[in-house]
């Protein structure tokens, strides 16, 4: 497996690098002491899935504050999306910047968002599934969510507007440095 660095710090793209044979292939996704030894968390508390019927939907942007924040491993495992990490560290010196990165079936990479980041996905392709390994328990009240057009933050989605949104997703308040904990 390659580790690909992103252009926001602490952000990376595990791309597996496949052994080809008769049967089809092997590769490797994780690897506790190599992700460990490039400084990144691997002490996976919770996994989950996100089933999404319809290519247009749109689910994002949330994080968790401290101390309940959360390192996510993102893995696309049916179909593909288009998935946004936004850096919501204070301190960082890309604060407020988002990048993209397209995570599909077909191309077995996984995502690692560091703590800090506000985490969000558009399907490309109906009956898409995320897979996400969280490094810390879900936590209702330090879920946080901004919402995915917020005009601080300039997310450039491949469209103008999500076929399927939540009412929650919608509701959230513009963004406010001085609200966020992250």
């Amino acid at each position: 497996m390659r580790v690909v660095p992103l252009e926001l710090p602490g952000a990376v793209v595990v791309e597996p690098e496949p052994i080809s044979d008769h049967r089809g292939h092997f590769a490797r996704l994780f690897c506790v002491d190599e992700l460990a030894a490039l400084g990144l968390e691997t002490a996976k508390l919770q996994e989950s899935i996100s089933f999404n019927r319809r290519a247009g939907t749109l689910r994002g942007m949330h994080w968790q504050e401290p101390p309940d924040a959360e390192a996510k491993y993102v893995r696309c495992t049916a179909g593909a999306i288009y998935d946004v990490i936004l850096d919501l560290r204070r301190q960082s010196p890309t604060y407020l910047r988002w990048e993209a990165v397209e995570l599909s079936a077909a191309n077995y990479r996984t995502l690692y968002i560091p703590k800090g980041f506000a985490h969000g996905f558009l399907t490309l392709e109906d009956a898409t599934e995320v897979h996400y390994s969280m490094t810390h328990r879900y936590t209702p009240e330090a879920a946080r969510g901004a919402r995915y057009d917020d005009p601080a933050f300039r997310i450039l989605w491949p469209v103008a507007r999500p076929v399927v949104i939540s009412d929650k997703d919608l509701s959230y308040p513009a963004y406010s440095t001085e609200r966020s904990g992250a």
